[in-house]
């Protein structure tokens, strides 16, 4: 008896044992679920100016090419390189004494032409007297007449071969066109330059005071300015062009970012616009008393093509895109994430204007986009700095 009342008694240990744990269960509430955290910006609304920014490099306002316009060897080089040259300062000498022999060919051969003509002179005022009665036929006094006007001719000739001899020595001497800051030379002393070898191309003066910036824009950012400009200039004129703008000053942004502390202006802008680049070229001045900026250096020049009143900032990271389709991820009053398309506009820098689909103080997540589903609740709190990019205001367009 006692063997079989053992495994009840067991049985029933086991059924207090349970009810415990069950109480002691029951007598504790589930624990609340985590909000993720996600940091926000809220969207505020403000006046920006939208900056046009165009790339290009430094270039002479005016670029003279030196080369040798005579074949010959290089005599000797009268500057230093780098620096600036005045206006009709020799620069090079090529060796004259083949020349100089030309000039004293010619020369001879002018001497030998006026002897001709004295003697063909002399031949027909012997022979028009005699003519004049009939001691000679009028054969051989058109022969005399016809042999002087040759010698005129012969001594004509030989003018222009003395003149053009004078020329080409004349070419051995290289003078400066333009004052202007000289480069490296591409020949040495002892070198012999040729038109047929490099074109004859010795060095290149460049005026840089003022300074010349050539910037490329594209099609689209220069409909976009030219519309933008002509509404600018309404009642000034009708021209709608960059060129209309030449009162406009432009900012210069150099290679190390810094700002140029002149204002320049455009200047020109080529006819057409290139097919294969789809791009119009435009040149700007900028005043250069220091000499700081030299030909072929990186260069952005920038000017305020348009004023935008009450535009919406965003960071771009706070933008999604799929399928060109942008949107972004709406914190609500509620905590709970609403997915928004919107559409984006002007880019600044690293933020995006926002032109639609936002309105002012709605909070937008700018973090762990990939995370957040509509209708999620969320833990919402301002992102900090390191969450966010750089201040906008280093914009770009065309």
């Amino acid at each position: 008896m006692a063997q079989t009342k053992h495994p009840l008694a067991f049985l029933g240990i086991i059924l207090a044992l349970a009810q415990t744990l069950l109480g002691g269960c029951d007598s504790k509430a589930p624990p609340a679920a985590t909000l993720m955290e996600v940091p926000i910006v809220t969207a505020v609304a403000k006046d920006v100016s939208v900056p046009l920014d165009l790339i290009g490099e430094t270039i002479g306002s005016t670029d003279v090419t030196i080369r040798a316009r005579v074949d010959g060897f290089l005599d000797g080089i009268h500057f230093k390189e780098g620096t600036f040259v005045d206006k009709g300062a020799l620069l090079y000498t090529i060796d004259p004494q083949p020349f100089q022999a030309k000039v004293a060919q010619a020369q001879a051969g002018l001497a030998q032409a006026r002897t001709s003509l004295v003697k063909t002179k002399s031949d027909l005022d012997r022979i028009r007297p005699l003519a004049a009665i009939n001691a000679v036929s009028k054969l051989d006094l058109d022969a005399a007449v016809a042999n002087h006007e040759a010698a005129q001719s012969y001594v004509e000739a030989a003018k222009a071969q003395v003149e053009l001899a004078q020329i080409e020595l004349g070419y051995t001497k290289i003078h400066a066109p333009e004052r202007g800051l000289i480069g490296l030379s591409e020949a040495e002393v002892g070198d012999f330059v040729s038109q047929r070898t490099n074109g004859g191309l010795l060095n290149v003066i460049s005026r840089t005071d003022p300074i010349a910036v050539r910037v490329s824009i594209t099609e689209r950012g220069y409909l976009n300015a030219a519309r933008r400009l002509a509404d600018q200039q309404q009642g000034k004129s009708a021209n709608g062009s960059l060129a209309s703008a030449n009162q406009r000053p432009l900012s210069l942004i150099l290679a190390d970012g810094t700002l140029y502390d002149q204002r320049g202006v455009p200047t020109k802008v080529d006819r057409n616009i290139d097919p294969t680049t789809g791009a119009l070229t435009i040149e700007a001045e900028f005043p250069n008393p220091q000499g700081l900026l030299r030909p072929g250096m990186f260069a952005r020049i920038r000017f305020d093509a348009d004023q935008i009143k009450g535009a919406i900032l965003l960071p771009q990271r706070a933008v999604s895109e799929l399928q060109s389709v942008h949107r972004v991820f709406v914190i609500k009053p509620d905590d709970t994430v609403e997915v928004r398309q919107v559409q984006v506009g002007q880019r600044l820098g690293s933020d995006w204007v926002i032109e639609s689909g936002l309105q002012p103080g709605e909070r937008v997540a700018v973090a762990s986009l990939l995370r957040l589903r509509p209708g999620m609740k969320v833990k919402p709190r301002d992102a900090d700095a390191s969450e966010l990019p750089p201040v906008a205001g280093e914009g770009k367009n065309g």
